[in-house]
């Protein structure tokens, strides 16, 4: 039974797969009906009966694409059975028509507008062919619509009479009469059949929208529309649509060009080949649609790039997996902001390339936000193996240079604008970012080579990320300055307006108060530090103890806390950036100065230096700074405490790498 399994898994997997691909691809015309309503032509001449006529037309298409487009999979399925046995019905009744009133058996072939033969001359060849492909309608008909009683054969009867009228040679008035007569009782079975399904449609369509109404109430509309989004694979029928789309584009132009050529050929020169790639890139981005469509074939590049990238440089980071959905929300936010649907063709061509162009910039800024934390990381945890470091080292230094050639190319080709402004400045910012990463890197493994505890790492670090961070808020003031003036005095529209003000809050104003909250809590810990009592010399040497912190040797110096318990100056530093609290008893580190009472300090491991008077060591800390930042730091230690209660700070571990990394960061 054990061998047996994984074969059936293997068959199921694929019986899967293979439904899902045919529930993309029925999904797919709707795209294509709503997409040729909106790109269709309004006569203003016609009178207001037909204009409005014909928009109630467009709207009712849209509405009845729309619900099938949203249809659950077992709806979907028995939506097109019903309509291919309807399809059917209608092409029996026509081949009926055409055959008996309007095909001359005796005389010339009857042929297509391409040459090809449909039926034969004539005499029993072509009765046949008639009986054989009424046959296959009227057995296609009665298994779409499930028909299962006696009424099933008087169907494929009725289908046939015209035809007996053909081979008896009836007059022409009494084929007529057949042929009426069919068409009638076919178009009766179907209204029939419709009106026993409409209880069916009627109670699927309540149990959807009390469904659909359940969901909403208890999720919200936001989680019914990232459901439906699942559920429907709505960025496969987007990407079959848009393909699917330029494809048939490509063909047609191909033929065309074939034509105009004079040639038989399918190789054409590199001119040609050139002008069809511009056409088909124009009109694949001629609607809001297609747009949307380009943006999931996007989406699907991106993806596969960004685990490419991940699976070089060796990263598990779930959240460097969301490339594939942060370039198509660029790429369409993008689109809409410089209304890239509605441009003329050539227009279009030259936005859709500069939007490109920012689009890989911001690719390049995302892949940096992947390679960092890796960067950090190896140079934090001292790997010293060259190859583990070598994708890293090889991806930070392709981020520096396609920025530079990119910038290059673009001044080399185009006049200063705007937009050349913006992809510039974002080159720049990215060339800033790999520096200072890399700065940051050597030196943490200058850090791992010598061994040695480098006190000075966390303020040189700290200065390097700063420098880093201002730099790139200087940028951002700048790039608002440059979008305000395009907005102003070029193309200016309400979505630019809300990206704007998106980009001030999130890129100038929180950047600005992380920053300033970090250089303020940062002052606040070295006062601390610096109010603690200093262990060095021979009074150093009597603790026999490692900082509880690091686990590293007191060398040169260290901290006691009011709690009698003794630290690295810079482990307790960057201990202090998360919470005030002792990292071993938990205690406050700084006391008030109207805490005089030591008595309930509790020493939990009795580290107490020799020599000395645990009272006068604290009472000593407590003396030192000054009212004033006593009253802030208890302030800011209250406040922290009362976050902490709230979850809002976490518990870091006591080990280095982790101190360092949440540091840098």
């Amino acid at each position: 039974m054990a061998a047996v399994g994984p074969p059936q898994q293997q068959v199921r997997m694929a019986h899967q797969q293979v439904w899902a691909a045919l529930e993309v691809a029925l999904r797919v015309p709707c795209l294509y009906i709503i997409d040729a309503i909106f790109n269709s032509y309004y006569d203003s001449s016609q009178s207001r009966f037909c204009f409005g006529l014909q928009v109630f037309l467009r709207l009712f298409g849209i509405l009845v694409s729309s619900i099938v487009l949203i249809l659950s999979q077992r709806s979907l399925f028995k939506f097109y059975m019903y309509s291919s046995a309807f399809l059917l019905a209608a092409t029996s009744v026509l081949v009926n028509y055409y055959a008996a009133l309007h095909i001359d058996f005796y005389g010339a072939y009857n042929t297509s507008a391409f040459g090809i033969e449909l039926l034969p001359r004539k005499g029993p060849s072509l009765w046949m062919a008639l009986i054989v492909l009424q046959l296959t309608f009227g057995i296609g008909y009665i298994t779409l619509l499930q028909i299962h009683s006696v009424y099933s054969q008087l169907i494929i009867l009725d289908l046939l009479v015209p035809v007996i009228g053909l081979i008896t040679e009836l007059p022409l008035h009494i084929r007529e009469t057949l042929v009426f007569t069919s068409s009638l009782i076919l178009t009766l079975n179907t209204v029939l059949v419709l009106a026993v399904k409409l209880k069916w449609f009627y109670y699927s369509t309540r149990y959807v929208y009390l469904l659909v109404r359940h969901m909403y109430r208890i999720y919200g509309l936001q989680l019914l529309m990232e459901d439906t989004w699942k559920r429907i694979r709505f960025p496969d029928v987007l990407r079959v649509f848009w393909l699917t789309r330029i494809t048939a584009q490509a063909t047609v132009l191909m033929y065309i060009l074939r034509m105009a050529n004079e040639t038989e050929s399918f190789f054409i020169s590199w001119d040609d080949f050139w002008d069809l790639i511009c056409n088909l890139i124009i009109s694949g981005c001629d609607s809001t649609l297609t747009v949307l469509g380009m943006s999931a074939v996007i989406s699907s590049i991106a993806h596969y790039l960004g685990l490419g990238i991940l699976a070089f440089i060796g990263s598990t980071e779930e959240d460097d997996r969301r490339l594939g959905f942060v370039a198509p929300v660029l790429f369409f936010i993008l689109a809409l902001q410089t209304g890239l649907s509605g441009l003329r063709p050539e227009e279009r061509l030259i936005r859709l390339s500069r939007n490109m162009c920012l689009l890989l910039t911001a690719v390049l800024h995302f892949i940096h936000g992947m390679t960092d934390p890796v960067l950090m990381s190896l140079s934090a945890s001292h790997v010293s193996s060259f190859r583990r470091h070598f994708p890293v080292l090889f991806v930070s230094a392709c981020l520096f240079i396609l920025p530079v050639l990119l910038s290059y190319v673009l001044w080399h080709h185009y006049a200063l604008n705007t937009w050349l402004f913006a992809v510039t400045a974002f080159c720049v910012e990215l060339c800033l970012k790999v520096i200072v990463s890399l700065t940051v890197y050597t030196l943490f493994m200058i850090d791992g080579y010598y061994n040695v505890l480098w006190e000075k790492l966390d303020d040189y670090v700290y200065y390097v990320r700063s420098t880093g961070n201002i730099i790139e808020f200087i940028f951002g003031v700048v790039m608002f300055g440059n979008g305000a003036y395009t907005m102003m005095f070029e193309s200016g529209s309400k979505i630019r307006a809300c990206m704007m003000c998106l980009h001030a809050y999130f890129n100038i104003y929180l950047q600005a108060k992380n920053g300033w909250k970090t250089f303020m809590n940062r002052r606040t810990a070295v006062k601390k530090i610096n109010s603690l009592p200093e262990l060095k010399g021979s009074r150093l040497q009597e603790i026999d103890d490692v900082c509880a912190i690091c686990y590293h040797e007191f060398t040169t110096s260290a901290r006691i806390t009011p709690c009698n318990h003794y630290f690295h100056a810079l482990c307790l530093r960057k201990w202090l950036y998360i919470q005030d609290t002792c990292p071993m008893c938990h205690q406050k580190v700084y006391i008030e100065d109207d805490v005089k009472d030591n008595s309930n300090i509790s020493n939990i491991n009795g580290f107490i230096a020799p020599n000395e008077n645990p009272e006068e060591a604290v009472g000593e800390a407590a003396a030192e700074p000054d009212r004033e930042l006593n009253e802030d730091d208890s302030t800011d230690c209250d406040d922290d405490a009362q976050r902490e209660r709230n979850g809002v700070i976490q518990h870091t571990g006591t080990a280095t790498e982790e101190l360092i990394n949440d540091d840098t960061d």
